[in-house]
């Protein structure tokens, strides 16, 4: 099973931005972890990280009969970008929205997500652990044996 994680924008920035609400450990340790979850888990897992918006974009698209599942950080991009759920809502992979700090603590304009319209599951606050728990759901949600979206 392959599994897409995407990372919006600043999560490159991961230990250095706001290290009191995201934590001290840095982007390549969310790698590591996401690299590690994986091969614990029997899964493949791919991480693409960007600043644009548009690249985001691209790469859902490119998902599309590749991929069997996606996790996806959209940053602040949750609460302004109805492009990327059109986004998702076009390739029709199951998606699991994360965030690593509580975004329903946060402020007001924090408390909309658009691309949880589209998402099977959304796990936030629980740091990086948050991503294995959407990769474990893909892996239940989706199953070993069931066909790729587009396939």
């Amino acid at each position: 099973m392959k599994i897409l994680v995407i990372n919006g924008p600043n999560l490159n920035m991961l230990g250095k931005r706001e290290p009191g609400i995201y934590g001290r450990e840095s982007y390549a340790d969310l790698v590591e972890f996401i690299q590690r979850t994986a091969r614990e888990e029997g899964l493949e897992a791919e991480c693409f990280q960007s600043n644009h918006e548009g690249a985001l974009v691209d790469r859902i698209q490119e998902a599309l009969g590749v991929f069997d599942g996606i996790v996806i950080n959209p940053g602040a991009y949750t609460h302004t970008s109805i492009a990327l759920l059109d986004a998702v809502k076009a390739v029709n992979i199951p998606t699991v929205e994360v965030h690593i700090s509580d975004v329903t603590k946060r402020e007001e304009f924090r408390q909309v997500s658009y691309i949880r319209q589209a998402c099977v599951k959304t796990y936030m606050g629980l740091g990086f652990e948050g991503y294995r728990q959407g990769m474990l759901y893909l892996k239940e949600h989706c199953g070993a044996g069931k066909p790729r979206a587009g396939d």
